[in-house]
Parts: structure tokens; sequence; C-alpha cells
């Protein structure tokens, strides 16, 4: 039974098939003349074929040997690639990625990230996804993505989180709503309110009733949304009132409309933005690396809560710039 050819094997035959010369074949590989001789004659010997017919003035390859080492190049090739592919995936955002983002966080953090992304790292290839947090942690958990960008907590099996940053929750409603009149806003103070909110499956919603400390039972819901867009227009039209992420808000989402952004009086009224990834996975720091970049991207003010002592937050959409 014959032996398999060697890497080294097939790069000197391939080098000889470039060369057309012994000397200069050793040479571009970085060894001696009669040790190229050696591995061409054990290749040959494993293989069975004559694949180099050597005359005084020249050097003949031969049917068999110009197929191998046709073959030869396309295997020295991929392994080049694998090595590539390796090394990418031990130097930070060298190669690819595939991250998924939810709705209510995509539009408002991505385009900053991504234009710093191509500025920083030219070479790096970043594949996005924009879904819901359980399509997006199935997702995780199958290997079809590799990292997560979500408010948490969410539940998932075998994953890891990095907190980021917090994203404050604010009142938005109309101008002539009757909680405007108010001299400060407290979350209980929504209480028995038309609350819109966004439909069952988006995080938004639980993670803002949790955060000002209210149920279902708490507030009227008279229609759910899809997006935060629907929900903006909604509330410009009077239907009710809604609780908007501060992102959202510094993202100009609130452009050509007349609503009213009220900050409420209480601690902690915010969600949690953060990284998802598989639990043990090789690439952890480079998801922290790029977690790092997420919360630089973000406005100091936006790291941390606002407390209570900060005071209310009044803002019209159309007529005032953002203060947020």
């Amino acid at each position: 039974m014959s032996h398999q050819p060697t890497l080294r094997q097939l790069r000197y035959l391939c080098a000889i098939g470039e060369h057309l010369h012994f000397g200069k074949a050793a040479q571009a590989c970085h060894v001696s003349q009669s040790t190229l001789s050696t591995a061409l004659q054990e290749l040959e010997s494993n293989l069975g074929v004559s694949l180099v017919e050597r005359t005084h003035k020249s050097i003949i390859i031969t049917r068999i040997g110009e197929e191998i080492i046709a073959r030869g190049e396309r295997i020295l090739s991929d392994v080049e690639d694998l090595m590539a592919a390796a090394d990418a995936s031990r130097t930070p955002f060298s190669g690819e990625m595939r991250i998924g983002v939810i709705p209510t966080i995509a539009p408002y953090v991505l385009p900053d990230l991504l234009g710093e992304l191509r500025d920083r790292y030219p070479d790096f290839k970043l594949f996005i996804r924009e879904d819901l947090s359980e399509h997006l942690t199935r997702a995780l958990e199958t290997g079809e993505l590799d990292l997560l960008l979500l408010a948490l907590p969410y539940r998932a099996e075998r994953v890891e989180t990095e907190h980021l940053f917090y994203d404050e929750f604010l009142l938005a409603c109309d101008p002539s709503h009757p909680l405007t009149e108010r001299a400060s806003i407290c979350t209980q103070d929504l209480a028995g309110s038309e609350l819109l909110l966004l439909e069952d499956g988006h995080c938004l919603r639980d993670h803002a009733l949790e955060a000002c400390r209210l149920s279902l039972k708490d507030v009227s819901v008279p229609y759910h949304a899809t997006s935060l867009n629907t929900i903006v227009q909604m509330v410009a039209s009077r239907i009710g009132i809604t609780l908007i992420p501060k992102m959202a808000v510094d993202k100009q989402i609130l452009s050509g409309t007349n609503i009213c952004v009220r900050r409420l009086n209480d601690t902690n009224v915010h969600r949690s933005i953060g990284l998802m990834w598989r639990h043990k996975s090789p690439r952890g720091s480079e998801f922290r690396l790029f977690g790092d970049m997420v919360r630089k991207l973000n406005k100091p003010d936006a790291a941390k809560p606002v407390s209570a002592q900060e005071g209310d937050l009044l803002r019209s959409g159309s007529r005032h710039p953002a203060a947020v």
C-alpha cells in the first residue's frame, strides 16, 4: 500500500514544475538540491509513477506529473487559506463575525459602529441579522450567529453576557396630555394611562414595564405596534403615551413631531444594553473588544443611569433641538 504524499513533497514538486530546474527549485524552497531530489524520489516511489524526466539539458514534467502538480497547487492553496482563517481567528477584527441585533437597538447603534469598524479594520467582515431576541438567541445556540447585541437580561442557556451601558426610558406624550402639566412625574403616575407598547416578542416592552415597576394590569394598552416609529406616530396622533429609549431620542426619532419627552423622577428607569455569546467561545476576548468599541461610541451621559436628582426633561420634537 502506497503512502500518501506529504505537503512538503507536494511543495517541492510544484517548485520543480514552476522553475524546471532542480537548483532553482531547491533555492526557492530553502533546502539543498539533494534534499529536494530525495523528496521527489520518495513521492514518485509512493505514487508508483514517474513525475519528472531528467535529461542532460532540461527537465520534462510527465503528463501525470502535470496533473499532480495542478492538484498539488490547489491543495497547497487550500492549506494557505486554512492557515489564514486560523490566523484571522486569533487576530481581532481581521476575519468574519456574524452578529445579531434587536430592532430597538440596531438603527441607533449600528451606523456609528459600522463606520468606526470600516475605518479601523478595513479587512473585517461583519454580517448582521436584525431580529427579535427569541430568534437571535436560538441562532446563537445553533451556531448561526457568533455574537448578539441586545437588551439584558434575556434568558438563554450556555451563554456569557457583558453589560455595556444603560439606556434610559423616557416618557413621550402629546403636549396636551395632562401629565405634561406636572412639575415632576414618577413611574407610578403612569398607572391607569393608555400606554402604547410593542407587541409580544419585543423584549423592550417587558424591560420598560419592569423598569417602571409596572405590569400590564397597571396600564391600559389600546394598541400594540411592531416598531418604535409606528408608536411615535400613534403618540403624535394623541392615541396614547409611551416609554421610549433615550438612544432613539438621541438619534432624532421624534423629528417632525411635537411630542414632549419627560424624564421620570425615579432611579434606574433604564434597560441594560449588552453582548451575549456562547459559553467558552474562543473569541471571547475579541467580543469584549467589540463591546468596548460599542461602549465608547455612546455618549457619556448614556453610560450610566440618570438619577432622580437630575430632574425632569422636557422636549418638543419639532420645536427644539435634542437636549436629552
